[in-house]
């Protein structure tokens, strides 16, 4: 079979390379992909938005299955008009990628369908959600209402912060013109869960967390994600199932209901309150970067699985390895802000000369024969092991044999999980 990969990240590294694990693939096209997806797929230069060029990229080729990564793409509406032309889609239309495209849409659908989150009010109107925010007590939850890259939430600890979040989404539109949701707080540990959904099929993957803050300590502003860990050790059974049976599968069901059916990887970001498990925010989409420390954990054939979900038939299995991974984003200095691009990189073989750890490659390229960075966030580096702890030190062990002069790192990814 051929597949096509879309996006450039290190999900798509992760997606990609599970998908050479899989017998059944001879030929991988990846778009645009990367300095490291380039060892794996044969890379094309189109960007993940150009929805017409990646569609007769995909028929003058005879691919046989795309899979979507970035929300960017799945927004643009590349599923919507791959499956009007006949071709198979592995992701949602534009109008079920609304559950991320749209905070709105989100917590209107989870109320209706009593499906546990935070209370909430949405504004267009910077003065009437400055009124709102001051009359609350603080911290303040901050959601614009449409994508910005992982980055358009704020949980405003004072009052100077939350008007300054409130300018930059309702007035001078950092993210683009568009509302705010503003969300009752909730305490408690967050974790991901993403799930395979076909319409009501949900097939769960493990557990992961992820880490936002750009420093150790969970300190500095919010990221796209400067590490994840699987699985969660303080998520038992019995709330991983509650969560499965209330929240996924209920949402899977909302969908099919309300005429807006989910194919692909349905995330839900959950907390763990007091209340029980409930959901800060939902993607149309696999994590980045959970999805590189579970797609490593899979041992079914991944193209088995993307084809039940596209094809909306048969039962797809999943099986996973027991063992734990975990990984660290080696990230530009200067990131999530402007950061400078084209230091050399060097060491990664060296790394994964030990076969428990993986460097998936997020912002990279070539230039004169040399790898270099070209992104805010450019490796993630995976090390597994029996427990977390043996995953944390083969990740740090790979971390600490890549040379590269403008890349800073978190050193307590997972802290919160290896101290049980």
């Amino acid at each position: 079979m051929k597949v096509l990969v879309v996006g450039g990240g290190g999900r798509c590294h992760a997606i990609v390379d599970a998908l050479t694990r899989s017998p059944k693939v001879d030929k991988i096209y990846c778009a645009p992909g990367n300095a490291g997806i380039a060892a794996q797929a044969e890379t094309v230069a189109l960007k993940d938005t150009d929805v017409e060029g990646l569609l007769g990229f995909a028929r003058d080729h005879a691919v046989d299955l795309t899979v979507v990564g970035p929300e960017s793409a799945l927004a643009a509406g590349i599923v919507n008009r791959f499956r009007a032309e006949g071709l198979r889609i592995f992701g949602p239309t534009t109008e079920a990628a609304r559950i991320e495209t749209s905070k709105e849409f989100a917590k209107e659908l989870m109320m209706r369908h009593g499906i546990p989150t935070a209370g909430y009010r949405t504004f267009d109107n910077y003065e009437a959600a400055r009124a709102y925010v001051h009359g609350r007590p603080l911290p303040a939850v901050l959601k614009y209402d449409g994508l910005a890259a992982g980055k358009g939430v704020v949980v405003a600890m004072t009052m100077e912060e939350a008007d300054a979040a409130l300018r930059d989404m309702l007035l001078d539109d950092k993210f683009g013109h568009g509302r705010v949701v503003v969300e009752d707080y909730l305490e408690g540990p967050e974790f991901s869960f993403m799930c395979f959904v076909s319409g009501e099929r949900v097939w769960p993957m493990p557990l992961a967390q992820d880490h936002k803050r750009a420093f150790d300590g969970n300190e500095g502003p919010n990221t796209g994600g400067m590490g994840a860990y699987s699985p969660v050790p303080f998520i038992s059974e019995a709330e991983r199932n509650d969560a499965l049976e209330r929240i996924m599968k209920r949402t899977a069901a909302a969908m099919v209901a309300e005429g807006v059916p989910f194919t692909g990887v349905l995330y839900g970001g959950l907390m763990k309150t007091a209340e029980g498990v409930k959901v800060i925010e939902f993607n149309a989409r696999f994590g980045d970067p959970e999805t590189e420390v579970v797609l490593p954990r899979l041992q079914s054939d991944i193209y088995d699985i993307f084809s039940a979900v596209a094809d909306g038939t048969g039962a797809a299995e999943l099986r996973w390895d027991d063992r734990a991974a975990l990984g660290v984003v080696m990230a530009s200095k200067g990131y999530p802000g402007s950061c400078e691009k084209g230091f050399p990189i060097e060491g990664i073989e060296a790394a994964e000369a030990d076969p428990e750890v993986t460097v998936y490659q997020m912002g990279t390229a070539r230039r004169d024969g040399r790898l270099v960075t070209a992104g805010g966030r450019v490796l993630m580096v995976v090390g597994r092991g029996e427990t977390l702890e043996q995953a944390h030190e083969k990740a740090m062990q790979g971390v600490r044999t890549i040379r590269c002069e403008n890349l800073f790192y978190r050193h307590d990814i997972g802290a919160a999980a290896l101290h049980k």
